[in-house]
């Protein structure tokens, strides 16, 4: 009261009048200065439109809200995790989830986020042979962007209801065995889970690649594989995995995949019509008539540049001899038809090299000989000895001696080579010239009297 009674005594109506609006003028002035200068703290709040009347007392005649909406997304965008993993020693691996948008000849892919912390983006070479430089620097390098929904995104103009897989066919693709080793087995793990309803994305796409798995690729997908590099659209996917999943050479380590190698190889067994299950099974005291009626089938795969059997013809002689129906083979016929020739026989053998890849199509507890060269043990047990086991085979190892080796025609006994071959991994920067001599130059010569023990054990596996 007193208050008002001093207001009334200082001022005359019309003064107290004009005050009043006065004041709520400059009250609406500071607030809207407030707005502006602090507009990025307060962007998700309503704006709010207030009407004043100035004509006699200040009154407010309207509040209208206009609520600031952000740009609609493709796809729901949840709140995401850490969507790249660059740390793995084999391969890096982007999984997103949301609304993701390849665009594709510019190697460019967004992922739409609603984190507004510090946006990312990640280089990655979608194969899985990471730290060889050899194979990798062929790769087409993907820039994987995390991006705010505010910010500009290109406009999506195909959209996809599936989940996409990205991946590449260059390194070493054509060699057999990286064929498998960095490319069917991680697309393998990284898609099976989808039962065919995914998208293949492909970059550094070869068609002759293509066709000669085709068989597998549509097992994997319903959907023809897209050649990325050649796509001027944006693409819109709900899901995307740029890269594959890879953790052990020509294998799957169990304590990171929820598929072993066995899963594979009945799944290549499906998916090639193969229709031997199992190998042949001897009856333990068999008599000549028994094996003559049930022979067990070895196949021997030959090389014709290297690492060659000098002496074939008395391997074959032999193995005939203790009771073996024997093929001579290289394998480079149409892949389908080498699937069910290898499915055929009961044991394989070969020197260490890309041949005895074909081992996938070989029925379950079948053998596997592999002729383990001068300087090859550690690169033998990581390709194929550790692998054979985990595709439930029976694995026989044969180490050649010097003198099997044509290597001793070429250097002095004392030698190096010859007398501290490697028996540990080779450096990347070793590897050229370790393969060179040991992969290269060298052929091998079989002492069949020394042999016919590992072929005794291989008949010894089939009676167990």
């Amino acid at each position: 009261m007193k208050y008002d009674s001093f207001f009334a005594r200082s001022f005359s109506k019309h003064e107290q009048k004009k005050l009043g609006i006065g004041a709520f003028v400059s009250c609406f002035i500071l607030a809207a200065t407030f707005c502006f200068l602090f507009k990025p703290e307060i962007r998700h709040f309503r704006v709010v439109n207030v009407k004043v009347s100035l004509r006699g007392s200040p009154k407010i005649l309207a509040i209208t809200e206009e609520v600031t909406k952000p740009k609609k997304p493709y796809f729901e965008i949840e709140q995401e995790k850490q969507i790249c993993n660059v740390l793995h020693p084999r391969a890096d691996l982007c999984e997103m989830k949301g609304d993701i948008r390849i665009h594709g000849n510019s190697s460019t892919i967004f992922f739409v986020s609603i984190d507004e912390e510090k946006n990312n983006s990640w280089n990655i070479r979608p194969y899985a042979r990471k730290g060889d430089d050899r194979a990798m620097d062929s790769v087409t390098n993907l820039i994987v962007k995390k991006v705010h929904i505010s910010q500009q995104i290109p406009i999506c103009t195909r959209n996809y209801t599936v989940p996409a897989v990205v991946f590449s066919t260059k390194g070493y693709a054509g060699n057999h065995f990286h064929d498998f080793s960095d490319v069917l087995i991680p697309l393998f793990q990284t898609s099976r889970r989808f039962n065919g309803e995914v998208q293949f994305l492909i970059t550094n796409k070869m068609p002759w690649w293509i066709k000669k798995f085709k068989p597998v690729l549509q097992r994997l997908s319903k959907y023809e594989a897209i050649d990325i590099d050649k796509e001027k659209d944006v693409l819109c996917f709900p899901s995307m995995t740029i890269g594959l999943k890879a953790n052990k050479e020509f294998s799957i380590n169990t304590s990171e995949s929820s598929y072993t190698m066995l899963d594979f190889t009945k799944f290549l067994k499906s998916t090639y019509s193969l229709k031997r299950k199992s190998a042949v099974r001897l009856k333990k005291n068999a008599d000549d008539d028994q094996m003559r009626k049930n022979k067990p089938r070895l196949l021997i795969i030959s090389r014709s540049r290297t690492r060659r059997f000098t002496n074939i013809e008395a391997i074959v002689t032999l193995a005939k001899s203790l009771g073996f129906k024997v093929g001579v083979e290289e394998t480079r016929e149409n892949l389908v038809q080498v699937a069910k020739k290898v499915n055929s026989f009961d044991v394989l053998m070969g020197v260490h090299g890309a041949g005895l890849t074909n081992m996938v199509f070989l029925p379950e507890n079948a053998s596997v000989i592999q002729i383990v060269g001068l300087g090859m043990e550690w690169v033998s047990k990581e390709d194929f000895e550790i692998p054979a086991m985990d595709m439930n085979l029976k694995y026989l190892g044969y180490k050649i001696s010097v003198n099997e080796s044509s290597l001793i025609q070429q250097y002095p006994l004392e030698h190096h080579v010859l007398k501290d071959p490697p028996g540990n991994m080779i450096s990347p920067k070793g590897w050229a010239s370790y393969r060179k001599v040991y992969l290269d130059q060298q052929d091998v010569k079989i002492d069949v009297n020394r042999f016919r023990g590992t072929l005794l054990k291989a008949l010894e596996l089939l009676r167990s």
